[in-house]
């Protein structure tokens, strides 16, 4: 369980699914940049995948749609000067997109109105207001 990549709670992603690919990065890295591949383009394949419940699989595939290729999550990144480093970072930001795909929605909000004070309280704050910037006029 500990090779596991965690998400949330009990759902996490077997490393095995990830599948890794390393290149030459752009940016800062002086004679290094041109011999060390520290860009790392991280792949799993959501639709293919068995790490998540159905439920939330169906869910993920719904609002991560956009960001899917070929039913696969692509996460890249190249900010740091290591691969290692870059390693991390695109499997933080993987658990983090799932994470807020996986979740459920907010209760749906009950709609109010407001109390008849909060309303007088409101008409009375503009109408003071109004007062104070009209005696601040000059004509």
């Amino acid at each position: 369980m500990s090779d596991d990549l965690p998400v949330r709670g009990s759902i996490t992603i077997p490393r095995a699914e990830l599948r890794w690919r390393f290149s030459r990065s752009g940016g800062p890295g002086g004679q290094g940049v041109n011999t060390t591949d520290s860009k790392v383009e991280l792949r799993w394949n959501v639709a293919e995948s068995d790490a998540l419940p159905p439920v939330l699989k169906e869910r993920a595939l719904t609002r991560l749609a956009g960001r899917l290729v070929d039913g696969a999550l692509v996460i890249t990144a190249s900010e740091q000067r290591h691969q290692l480093q870059n390693r991390k970072a695109a499997e933080i930001r993987l658990a983090a997109l799932v994470r807020d795909a996986i979740t459920p929605d907010p209760p749906a909000r009950r709609p109010t109105r407001p109390s008849r004070g909060a309303v007088e309280r409101r008409l009375e704050n503009k109408r003071h207001r109004t007062l104070k910037l009209q005696n601040r006029r000059v004509d």
